[in-house]
């Protein structure tokens, strides 16, 4: 069934748990708001958002490099304590976020980072294609709107699919991980290297290297 807004908003403040965990809940519960606040609380995701307000400056910074040197990636994880940074159940979430970088390539690790001119160039790029594809003009802004929904969900680190288990998100995954810890977790930034990555290829002549085979 069609969740609206207005149920996703309702439960959000009845919880504290982010909007893509609520419409979630509310999509498993039927709509129902009460029985989905009763899955949000089994999964631990509203005391979760309850503890996203408290400082974390202890943590990590992870480096993970893949296909024999060919990606590399470095990220910073923060979390409350010494302690817990200290944890084998942390060390492995902050490694999977490493993971999750080199193999899905995000730009950014939530929405609210993504440039405004690089969304308005989306929106042009998208409303373009719209246009193109024969859609209706008095639709093609919602249309874009929507996909704009995909771009978040394939740069942003936070709404990708984790790699491990697709049928979560990395915010699912997070909000999991603060409730079982107990503490606040945040994913602080990351940089992602990729071998040759923005350089301009050599270009193969292959005239020239007949020719010069030929002139040996």
């Amino acid at each position: 069934m069609a969740i609206s807004p207005a149920a996703v908003k309702e439960l959000r403040e009845k919880t504290g748990a982010g909007m893509l965990d609520c419409k979630k809940a509310l999509e498993e519960a039927n709509g129902d708001i009460t029985k989905a606040s009763e899955i949000l609380r089994e999964k631990g995701l509203a005391a979760a958002a309850k503890k996203s307000g408290r400082i974390a400056t202890e943590g990590l910074v992870e480096s993970y490099i893949h296909g024999s040197g060919r990606i590399g990636v470095l990220v910073e994880v923060n979390c409350e304590t010494d302690f817990v940074a200290k944890t084998d159940q942390f060390k492995e979430f902050v490694r999977d976020i490493a993971m999750q970088i080199a193999a899905a390539s995000p730009l950014y690790v939530r929405r609210e980072e993504v440039p405004a001119e690089a969304l308005d160039k989306e929106r042009e790029i998208l409303k373009a294609q719209a246009l193109n594809e024969g859609k209706p003009a008095h639709i093609v802004d919602k249309m874009v709107e929507g996909r704009i929904g995909k771009y978040y969900e394939e740069y942003c680190l936070l709404e990708q699919s984790f790699i491990k288990d697709p049928d979560k998100t990395i915010q699912t995954l997070l909000n999991e991980k603060i409730a079982t810890i107990g503490e606040n977790i945040s994913i602080r930034r990351f940089v992602r290297f990729e071998l040759g990555e923005g350089l301009e290829k050599k270009q193969e002549n292959f005239a020239e290297e007949v020719m010069s085979q030929v002139n040996l």
